[in-house]
This record gives C-alpha cells, sequence and structure tokens, in this order.
C-alpha cells in the first residue's frame, strides 16, 4: 500500500510540475463522458460472475456442490478486502466458503493456487499477443516500466530496519525453541500437513474436471470481458478516442502487472496505462495517458466497492432465506 501511495504522488508531482500537463490532466478528467462507465460497469461485473462460476468448476470434483450467489459474495468480498489490505481477501474468499458451504478452508486454498496459475498463462497469452501487434510499443514500455519503478524508495536497508530484523529473527528462534520444549510443536506440524494434503487435493482437481471446455471457454470469457472494459474506456476521452484493439491488448496487459505490484493496482495501474498510452502517438502526452489510466482504475475500484459492499450485505439474507 505504501508503494502504492508513493506511485500516485510521484506521477502526480511529475505532472504538476509542468503546468501545460497538469493543465491538460484536469480537463481531460473534467471532461470525460462519464456515461460509458454504465456499460464497463456491467462488462466488469460480469466477468467477477464467470471468475466465480469458473470457481465452482473447480470445486466440483471435490464432491462440493456450492452455491453461485455464495461464490460469487465470496469472490467480491474478497475484491473489496484486497482494496485495503493485500492478501486478506483470499483468507475471507476461504473463510466465507467454509462457513456457508461447508467446504474445508485448506481445500479451498488448492483450488485458489490452481487460479492463479491459469491466470498466470493466461496473463503471459495477453503478453504474447501484445508483442505480436506491438512488439516496438511493448518493449519501449517495458523500459518505461523499469525507470518509472526505480523511482521508489531506495531498499537499502538503514541500521535501524537491520536492528528490526534481527530482532525479528530472534523472535522467531526463541517461538520456535518454546514450541520444541512445551512440545505444541507436534500440533503445529499436524496442522500444516493438513493444509498441505488440502491445497494438494485442490491443486488435483484441475485434472479432474468434468467441465474441462466450459472451464476454459470461462476463462477465455474473462480476459475478453477484461479487454473490452479497457477499449471502451478509451472512448471515455477525446485524446485516447479512437486507439485500436491492440492498443487494448498491450494497456490490459501492462495494467495486469500493475495490479500485481500493488494492492488494487494503486499508482502502478494508472502509471502503467499512461506509459503505454504516451507511447502510442504524439497527441497522447504522458497527463493524458494517466487520466485515462486513472479513470479506468477509478472505474475498477467504485464497482469493486459498491458491489462488494452489496454482496457484503446479501450474504447472511441470502444464506438465512436459503435455510428456511
Amino acid at each position: 500500500m505504501g508503494l502504492g501511495i508513493f506511485l500516485v504522488w510521484l506521477s502526480i508531482h511529475k505532472i504538476r510540475s509542468n503546468p501545460t500537463e497538469w493543465k491538460e490532466f484536469k480537463h481531460a478528467l473534467t471532461s470525460a463522458n462519464y456515461i460509458l462507465f454504465i456499460p464497463v460497469f456491467f462488462i466488469i461485473v460480469l466477468s467477477h460472475i464467470v471468475r466465480a462460476l469458473r470457481w465452482r468448476i473447480l470445486i466440483q470434483p471435490m464432491g462440493y456442490q456450492i452455491s453461485a450467489p455464495n461464490t460469487f459474495f465470496a469472490v467480491m468480498i474478497g475484491y473489496m478486502a484486497n482494496m485495503a489490505i493485500p492478501r486478506l481477501g483470499e483468507v475471507l474468499k476461504c473463510t466465507i466458503l467454509a462457513r456457508y458451504e461447508k467446504v474445508p478452508a485448506e481445500k479451498i486454498v488448492g483450488t485458489m493456487v490452481a487460479e492463479r496459475a491459469i491466470d498466470t498463462l493466461s496473463l503471459g497469452i495477453v503478453f504474447l499477443l501484445a508483442l505480436i501487434f506491438q512488439f516496438d510499443v511493448v518493449m519501449a514500455a517495458y523500459k518505461e516500466m523499469q525507470i518509472f519503478i526505480a523511482g521508489k524508495p531506495n531498499e537499502t536497508m538503514s541500521q535501524t530496519k537491520q536492528i528490526i530484523l534481527i530482532a525479528i529473527a530472534l523472535l522467531i528462534v526463541a517461538t520456535i525453541i518454546w514450541l520444541i520444549a512445551t512440545k505444541r510443536i507436534q500440533k503445529i506440524i499436524l496442522a500444516i500437513k493438513k493444509i498441505i494434503k488440502g491445497v494438494g487435493e485442490g491443486l488435483l482437481t484441475t485434472l479432474k474436471l468434468k467441465q474441462k471446455k466450459l472451464f476454459f471457454f470461462y476463462s477465455l470469457l474473462i480476459w475478453l470481458l477484461y479487454l473490452l472494459g479497457t477499449w471502451i474506456g478509451f472512448y471515455a476521452m477525446q485524446g485516447t478516442a479512437g486507439l485500436s484493439i491492440f492498443v487494448a491488448i498491450t494497456c490490459l496487459a501492462f495494467a495486469s502487472i500493475g495490479m500485481i505490484i500493488t494492492p488494487g493496482g494503486i499508482g502502478s495501474y494508472p502509471a502503467l496505462i499512461a506509459i503505454v498510452l504516451s507511447l502510442q502517438q504524439p497527441s497522447i502526452t504522458n497527463s493524458i495517458g494517466y487520466a485515462n489510466g486513472t479513470l479506468q482504475w477509478f472505474a475498477q475500484c467504485i464497482i469493486v466497492l459498491l458491489v462488494g459492499f452489496i454482496c457484503l450485505l446479501l450474504l447472511p439474507w441470502y444464506n438465512r432465506k436459503k435455510q428456511l
């Protein structure tokens, strides 16, 4: 989160240092066509619904028939939680299904690992397509990305940080010694073995899918919807309207990296889109690119927060109704 906030400050600082770019940035945001939020809203929500349906297919081989609404609620609440605390969403997703669908949490973790593997492969394919259609832009954007990320705070450990790390290491060693001395280590080892077994079982579900074609269709549809949402987002601003679908592929590739670098893509998502867009044509300045990236990131955040909050309210209501 700290890195994301710093990247926001760094990007805004660079734009504000140039009065012309700052004026362009503000004008691009104030004159944007916000009506396009409506189709983008439904496209992104549909992508989350498809992701929930795909997750159900992964869980089915373990013998659990979970409801589609609970799966969707878990996905959206997880995304909302990740906006605040990285990886908290994964814990909540497991907790929700374990509570309301009686699926062992450790087995769900395995399916989530499998999902991440599929998403990583899909992102690799998106990058490959971007290289095919926009090789020069991708290579230039990669270099610009390295320069941008290099602007983050110096990671060289200060003496204070070293002392803190040493103290943490000593605390861990002392805890391990205490666990061994009190013979509580055996219980922890058994719990870890149970988790590993559950994760392994979850990973093996990818080899036992009964609906393989539907699973891969959902995987393709998720990324097509992401791509469509990105492309429509170009038309929200005059400076980026009319850009090709190939530009959207490249933006999607780098924006996805941004979602990995910082929680929810804060700071990195709009910055990386700005880098790609500014390399397309001279008329698209860094300020216009950053304005479009900011708008697209903001739209996704609003969708996650709004739909996630609604799902948080609907979750207990739906399950009370289901029990009646």
